[in-house]
């Protein structure tokens, strides 16, 4: 696991700025460094040592004649078995990394190598015969890849933040996210929160060559159900698929530990991966809020030895910039706060975890993913009277019930965009002050329900989270929590292997009255006890609320809602409302209020604290 950032070479100092783009992302790399700068480009790498420890695994890689140069971050698992079919066809290697892999397999079958490839990854290869340069990034998005254009500069790397560095860089806030992002909790298109800087999507590449850009997609997620085996069935092949899949996510040539939550996820990774250590943070005594209690007591059934943490609000709290500067974008995602914290006491042990992410994507885990057929006489309603229904709702206080009607006058498309939808597109303009011309969000997500309009409403729900929620939610704060700690996190449900598989499970199987994620549960059963893989979806429990309601967080975050920078982009009167309201227990407006202060924490350190250092 590394980083890496690269620009096409315009300046005559272009190795002291690169330099200094390194420097920046030293946390994803910190054992040793590497450049590569000609007349056409410059590109650099910060290494993190995992597989062949030795010198031969440094990058930037070479080949022969120095006319291909490859920057990679990620691991391929089965990057044996696609060297020896290398080899084979005659080509040598100097390594027995993955990195060579992907030069040799690249020279051999050009971007067709991205289709033999299992793992994460993003890597970046100048290609000098023939002047251009090519990028890509894993099926699923677990590998982060930015890029940027300015000017005749054209740009790209691990995190974004390295781009700052770069003298061809104007650092401007893209407003249209922000206003995108309060809806969502993070950014939901490829734009960041800089104008002119992107993220490449999950499952692309990219072509630059003459000044131009060419972004393409190279796989795709089919759902197509298979009813001929029986859940018995089913059962017997996830639990091969995931065994096969975690065996091979093992590969490393240091310690491999992994997270543990009460989840099912988390603990059947942990159960089949027969590592020696499990790490779990928790906050206070209740145990509402601590799992630390229930990861020991699995620990022991597994017999493995348990690291944990109770993490102090006074922890929590005073992270939050060094979290925000780490994330390169805002994400409101109060677990991403006690991921930095699992990670952080990890890395204290060793370099490499497995974690639970991908599983409710996947094998349709989220409680949500049952509303469709939750209350199914509703659903029988005409569609008119819904709608009225719904209407007159919008118009009562907020209380228990309220939503469902409001939520169940729209069709499925209109009301769910994943598994956060923070402020609605008329809330969102009610506390902003700025106007953008961002779109709405069904417009977002339509292009991902058009390519599963013929599916029933769970599979659509997965497809959109595994296409949007996965990859700007939970992938995003997995790399950057992780890297901040140069701790390499590897999550064996999100297998290319095990996505083939579990595209053919029968949506009964996933979702049922029953249970969410149904037939993987019984798979888990092998290695689990009942009341775990049983357990009902959770996320990662943090006390926001109850901490607003405190005089000491409620008057923090009070005075971001009072700043000079929330009267530039916010009506302060309307967000200083839902604090107040939240703290008088009229609506749990938590979320709301996380979202709009995660953004004023981030912009506070990219731009105020920033600026004054660079003044």
């Amino acid at each position: 696991m590394c980083g890496f950032v690269g620009f096409t070479n315009h300046i005559n100092n272009a190795s002291t700025v690169l330099g200094e783009m390194m420097d920046t992302i030293k946390h994803r790399g910190p054992d040793s460094e590497g450049k590569f700068v000609d007349e056409s480009v410059a590109m650099g790498f910060r290494r993190l040592s995992i597989i062949d420890l030795s010198e031969n695994g440094d990058q930037p890689f070479h080949n022969e004649d120095d006319s291909i140069i490859l920057t990679f971050n990620g691991e391929i698992y089965n990057f044996q078995e696609i060297r020896e079919q290398l080899i084979k066809k005659g080509y040598k290697f100097k390594s027995q990394g993955d990195s060579e892999v992907i030069l040799r397999g690249y020279e051999e079958w050009g971007k067709e190598i991205l289709n033999k490839l299992r793992g994460m990854f993003a890597f970046v290869i100048w290609d000098k015969k023939k002047d251009k340069i090519f990028g890509a990034r894993d099926y699923f998005g677990i590998k982060p890849l930015y890029y940027a254009k300015f000017g005749e500069t054209f740009m790209w790397g691990s995190e974004s933040k390295a781009f700052l560095k770069h003298p061809a860089f104007v650092k401007e806030l893209n407003e249209t996210a922000l206003e995108n992002y309060l809806t969502f909790q993070y950014s939901p298109t490829k734009e960041t929160f800089f104008k002119h800087v992107y993220k490449l999507p999950p499952a692309h590449c990219f072509t630059f060559k003459n000044g131009k850009i060419k972004i393409e997609r190279y796989w795709q997620v089919n759902f197509e159900e298979d009813n001929k085996p029986d859940l018995d069935d089913w059962v017997k092949t996830i639990s091969d698929t995931f065994k096969d899949s975690v065996q091979a996510h093992k590969i490393a040539d240091v310690e491999v530990g992994s997270f543990l939550s009460s989840g099912v996820d988390s603990s059947y990774v942990a159960a089949v991966a027969d590592v020696d250590k499990t790490f779990t943070v928790g906050f206070g005594e209740d145990e509402k809020y601590n799992e630390i209690g229930y990861a020991k007591e699995f620990s022991k059934y597994i017999h493995k030895e348990n690291f944990s943490k109770v993490v102090k609000p006074e922890e929590y709290w005073g992270n939050l910039k060094k979290i925000q500067y780490h994330m390169d974008e805002p994400l409101a995602d109060p677990a991403a706060i006690a991921l930095f914290f699992v990670c952080q006491i990890a890395s204290q042990q060793l370099k490499v975890v497995l974690s639970g992410e991908g599983a409710d994507e996947i094998f349709g885990g989220y409680n949500i993913y049952k509303e469709p057929d939750d209350v199914d006489w509703y659903n029988h309603i005409p569609k008119p009277i819904r709608k009225g229904i719904g209407a007159v709702a919008k118009k009562l206080p907020k209380k228990h019930g309220v939503n469902f009607l409001i939520r169940r006058s729209m069709d499925l498309e209109e009301r769910f965009i994943g598994n956060a939808y923070i402020f609605n597109e008329e809330e969102r303009k009610d506390i902003l002050k700025i106007k953008t011309k961002a779109p709405m969000a069904k417009e977002i997500t339509k292009p991902f329900y058009d390519m599963v309009q013929d599916k029933d409403n769970v599979t659509k729900m997965q497809f959109l989270d595994l296409h949007m929620w996965m990859a700007g939610d939970i992938l995003l704060k997995a790399d950057k929590m992780s890297m901040a700690h140069s701790l390499e996190l590897r999550v064996p449900f999100l297998d290319r292997k095990v996505m083939e598989m579990a595209e053919k499970i029968p949506s009964k199987y996933r979702v049922c009255d029953e249970n969410t994620k149904y037939a993987m549960r019984k798979a888990a059963l092998e290695a689990c006890p009942p009341i775990t893989a049983n357990k009902k979806k959770l996320g990662f429990p943090v006390p926001i609320r109850v901490w607003l309601k405190e005089d000491k967080y409620y008057n923090l975050v009070k005075k971001y809602f009072t700043s000079d920078v929330a009267k530039k982009y916010f009506n302060t009167a309307k967000i200083v409302s839902l604090l107040d309201d939240h703290r008088a227990g009229k609506y749990d407006y938590s979320r709301k209020i996380w979202t709009v202060f995660m953004f004023l924490v981030w912009y506070e350190v990219y731009f105020t604290d920033m600026d004054k250092t660079n003044a």
